[in-house]
Formats: structure tokens, C-alpha cells, sequence
């Protein structure tokens, strides 16, 4: 194993208050909608968070910052289902306001630069860009209609 780690960097800017992005990353109905349909949380400090963000690997979570509505942090727990790593996997959403919306930065970090990682890790950072994405319409939609999250 390399000792060596990689991570990514994604932000999207939303056309919504940070309360509405908050609700929409920690409220277990909002999360199934616009993350993955099995998601599940517990949204609050040492709570859990599961996904299948890629629609094939199923991730578990410890949720070990929760700062409302500004900062969420998942460390991942081990998986049998990934290749064995000694490192530990982070992502960090730091949620900022900004004008009328709200910038969301995600923050992966932890990935081994290893080779039997490789796919993984594109996995990772696509599944992640393409979720904030959906996060994005799926906020702006709510925020457009009036509809209460």
C-alpha cells in the first residue's frame, strides 16, 4: 500500500438560502430525493449517514461534525466491499451564504492512490458532482415553488 493519499474538491452555487441546503443534506425524506434512494441519516453529531451515491458501492458514515446550516462532515467507515485501505476517507460539505444563494463546497479527501483504488476514487468524485447537482435542481425547484422542504 502507498502511503500516498488523493482527494477532490467540488462546489456548486445554489439560488437558495443555506437553511433550505441544510434541510435538503440532513432531512432523511429530502436526502432520499435528490442523493440516493436508499439514503439514510441521522443528522447529528456522532450520527450516521449511508448512501449508495454511485448506485454501487453502499457507504456508512460517522457523522462527526454537524454545525447547522454551515458544516456537515462524514468520515466513512470500512467497507468489505472496497478494496482494503489503512486510510481514513473524509468528506466535508461547508455550506456558506452567499448573495441570494448559498455556496456548497464538498471536500473528499483520503482516497489511497493506489491502483486497486483507481476506479473508486472516479467513482467517488463523479458520483459526488453529479449528486451536488442534483442537490442544486432539486433546492432551487423547492425554493421557486414556495414548497416548504
Amino acid at each position: 500500500m502507498s502511503d500516498k493519499e488523493r482527494g477532490y474538491a467540488h462546489r456548486v452555487d445554489i439560488l437558495a438560502g443555506a437553511e433550505l441546503v441544510w434541510r435538503a443534506l440532513t432531512d432523511q425524506e429530502q436526502l432520499v430525493r435528490w442523493c440516493a434512494p436508499d439514503a439514510a441519516i441521522k443528522p447529528r453529531q456522532g450520527g450516521l449517514f449511508r448512501a449508495s451515491v454511485d448506485r454501487v458501492s453502499e457507504f456508512e458514515a460517522h457523522i462527526d461534525v454537524f454545525e447547522p446550516p454551515r458544516r456537515l462532515r462524514l468520515m466513512y467507515l470500512p467497507s468489505a466491499t472496497l478494496p482494503p485501505s489503512t486510510s481514513v476517507q473524509v468528506d466535508d460539505f461547508i455550506i456558506e451564504p452567499a448573495g441570494r444563494g448559498t455556496i456548497v463546497r464538498l471536500l473528499g479527501s483520503g482516497v489511497p492512490a493506489t491502483t486497486e483504488w483507481d476506479t473508486q476514487y472516479l467513482r467517488l468524485r463523479t458520483s459526488w458532482q453529479q449528486a451536488l447537482s442534483r442537490l442544486k435542481v432539486f433546492v432551487e425547484q423547492q425554493a421557486r415553488s414556495g414548497t416548504p422542504p
